[in-house]
């Protein structure tokens, strides 16, 4: 790690106290040189920006991947059987059974318990916490892999501004199949290229990361997964955005939905099908409703991002945390299941929600009113289940899968 000199005796004393060796090997210099010392002897002098941002890359031979298939016709699913589908499936189930075999709570530092979103963790001496998030979609990096490496780190990116966190770094776990195969290297190139425009565009360098190659059985390799880990700032923890819906409050939609289905969750769960395009990244759009979300997080109860499985499982899992039903005005199948990027799904109560439109007007941004929250029912356009029955599945699913 790099410090600055006068918080030496501040590390060395943490580290101390968990019994682990502290020595200072170095310090930075304003030239450009990278030097080696021993006993006063310099035993080697590089220029730093050969080993950096001008050293030679590597460039296995790779083709690019080709367009996926187009997205046929998606017949009109009824809205809770949808739901139903994607709660009972191991990939969207709630993860109960795996985080409640440990303990979430260490030292009572944890803000925000885990099972929605970006966890939370306060930092000692201070009013500030940190949030924490890892997020990929490999069904969208393989169908596209520049999109789909832009999306893993907007997702990350939505997923600590949903708390209220202002992003501020992440780090790469790149895990792909043979690379001597041109077209796995391809989906690599894809992946980094998108990752890195993200990355900028967005203001999260990457500090960290590792390279897991070679993942294949029998010669069949695993879908491209560049998981995205990230990290963001919350500068008063009183400010975090960690209410739970409650009766009455209304459900409001940043951003734009236009029906994404092509690789999404209901088209791989509901029908099993692998077709069309994954879902364009506006990175611009990502940064302006994200700014927006922090700029007014004093006005936001409670907040979620739309990934997978849209809306319908967005407003699931606030409604389900909450332990409140939650009406959707739409049964619509792409306005409930598309997975179109840079949305947010808020929950406020009416004078806050107001207060929201007025000032999405006033920024030139798009946001709808889509439901409420209340009851103890899970509806749809019309079509409901109970919630409890809804949770029972949803908590026990995955358990059931693993056993």
């Amino acid at each position: 790690m790099v410090l600055k000199p006068e918080k030496e005796a501040e590390a060395r004393a943490v580290f101390e106290k968990w019994d682990l060796d502290f020595a200072i090997v170095g310090e930075t210099i304003a030239e450009d040189r990278f030097l080696i010392e021993h006993n006063g002897e310099v035993k080697a002098d590089l220029p730093l920006s050969k080993l950096s941002s001008t050293a030679p890359e590597y460039d296995r031979p790779w083709v690019p991947t080709p367009p996926a298939a187009p997205l046929g016709d998606v017949p009109e699913v009824n809205p809770v059987d949808g739901l139903k589908a994607l709660i009972s499936s191991p990939n969207y189930a709630g993860k109960q059974w795996v985080y409640e075999q440990y303990d979430t709570m260490v030292m009572a530092d944890t803000a925000r318990t885990p099972g929605l979103g970006a966890g939370i963790v306060r930092v000692h001496g201070s009013g500030k916490a940190l949030a924490f998030t890892s997020d990929v979609t490999p069904r969208y990096v393989k169908a596209n892999p520049t999109e789909g490496g832009k999306q893993a780190v907007a997702e990350a990116y939505r997923n600590l501004t949903a708390v209220g966190a202002k992003p501020l770094a992440t780090t790469d776990n790149l895990n792909f199949g043979n690379p001597e195969k041109p077209e796995i290297m391809g989906q690599f190139v894809g992946a980094i290229k998108g990752i890195g425009e993200a990355c900028a565009a967005l203001d999260m360098p990457i500090v960290s990361g590792n390279v897991s190659l070679y993942n294949e059985t029998d010669g069949s390799a695993i879908l491209p997964t560049p998981t995205i880990g990230a990290v963001g700032l919350i500068a008063d923890i009183d400010e975090a955005i960690t209410g739970q819906v409650r009766e009455g409050h209304v459900a409001l939609v940043l951003g734009a939905t236009e029906g994404h289905l092509g690789q999404s969750a209901l088209l791989a769960e509901v029908f099993n099908r692998e077709e069309g395009d994954a879902p364009a990244v506006d990175l611009a759009k990502e940064r302006a409703h994200g700014e927006f979300i922090r700029a007014n997080a004093a006005l936001i109860t409670a907040c979620t991002d739309l990934s997978d499985g849209g809306l319908a499982l967005a407003a699931f899992e606030l409604a389900e945390a909450a332990g409140v039903g939650v009406t959707l005005d739409s049964g619509d199948t792409p306005f409930l299941f598309g997975e179109d990027q840079g949305r947010y799904l808020i929950a406020c109560n009416f004078d806050q929600a107001e207060a929201l439109m007025a000032a999405a007007g006033q920024a030139g941004l798009h946001m709808e009113t889509v439901g409420r929250f209340g009851g103890d029912e899970v509806s749809f356009g019309g079509t409901s289940a109970p919630l409890a029955d809804l949770a029972t599945i949803y908590r026990t699913s995955f358990a059931e899968a693993v056993a």
